[in-house]
């Protein structure tokens, strides 16, 4: 539970061989460097002490079995952690009530979606690999809790740039006219409230930008803010291409709010911020099945799972 919002998920274990052959279906492409240090970590270990965290389109079915369990049972665990965050965790010990579960999913859910945790889950099938004939059984699986779609929720993105590329402010801003409109807003934090509308906050001051037809198509990863925000922007005008390695963009996420942008960009250590429209799980869900990627920090889920809350022994 988080400021009242509450998310119900079911923690289990998910098989490897499902994420490989795209049952559980991925997003995001991973960085070696990361997944090297969640390998370390789970070979030093023997253990996955961090859960991945999976969406799946919400059943009527299974919210009535867990919220049955929820009501009949006492939670083993029920604490506040320091963030102010909720953590309360029931076990489902019934084999029938388990196995309810495992049928519902099997016919009824035939996939799910990684929302957060793709380095984790890559880094457990290459564990997996690497162990060859001396994996146990429980290497095939990794940690993961499942979420039903309704109960999420993403938060925007958010950029913010060291430079504005050699331009002055007022050279950019024009740049900014051939593909949007923008709106002055002075001193107030502009939160867009609607897709392929943006904020800019530059020079002590908010611009409210929409983009213009044509400056995005229709296809799942085209339509969406990051992507118009990194092509017509970050590329085009400021010469960042690679968002993920250029270390003149970085990245605050909506739980931080829109004075944290102020902050940075009143610093002096950033030229300028940009406010966005959040992803939503559709979108999550049509770029996965379409089997493409998202541009990279496109979704920021809050709450996030807490890493050694629980833990998967893998045997080794």
């Amino acid at each position: 539970i988080m400021h009242g919002r509450k998310q119900t998920g079911l923690v289990c274990v998910s098989s490897i061989d499902d994420y490989e052959n795209d049952i559980i279906k991925k997003h995001e492409f991973t960085r070696p460097e990361k997944e090297l240090d969640r390998i370390n970590h789970i070979r030093t270990s023997g253990a996955q002490t961090g859960n991945v965290f999976l969406a799946y389109r919400n059943n009527a079915k299974v919210d009535e079995l867990i919220e049955k369990w929820k009501e009949s049972k006492s939670p083993v665990y029920d604490f506040t952690a320091d963030d102010d965050i909720q953590h309360t965790i029931w076990i489902i010990n019934d084999s029938d009530v388990c196995d309810h579960i495992t049928t519902l999913f099997a016919n009824e859910i035939p996939c799910t979606y990684i929302a957060d945790g793709h380095h984790r889950a890559a880094s457990a099938a290459k564990v997996r690999q690497a162990l060859g004939e001396q994996a146990g059984p429980a290497a095939d699986y990794f940690l993961t809790t499942l979420f039903p779609s309704n109960q999420l929720a993403i938060l925007d993105y958010n950029r913010i740039v060291k430079d504005l590329n050699g331009l002055t402010e007022t050279a950019f801003i024009a740049a900014l006219e051939k593909d949007f409109t923008l709106q002055p807003i002075g001193s107030i934090a502009f939160k867009p409230s609607a897709l392929h509308h943006f904020g800019l906050f530059i020079g002590g001051n908010w611009y409210h930008l929409i983009a213009k037809p044509g400056t995005y198509s229709n296809d799942p990863i085209g339509v969406l803010d990051v992507t118009i925000l990194q092509n017509r922007v970050l590329d085009n005008i400021l010469g960042i291409k690679d968002p993920r390695t250029d270390v003149r963009v970085e990245f605050v996420g909506g739980i931080r709010g829109l004075g944290e942008l102020e902050k940075k960009v009143n610093s002096g250590d950033f030229a300028a911020a940009f406010s966005l429209y959040p992803v939503t799980i559709d979108q999550l869900f049509d770029i996965a099945d379409s089997g493409n990627v998202m541009p990279p920090k496109s979704t920021w889920f809050e709450p996030k799972l807490r890493d050694g809350l629980l833990t998967h022994l893998i045997g080794e």
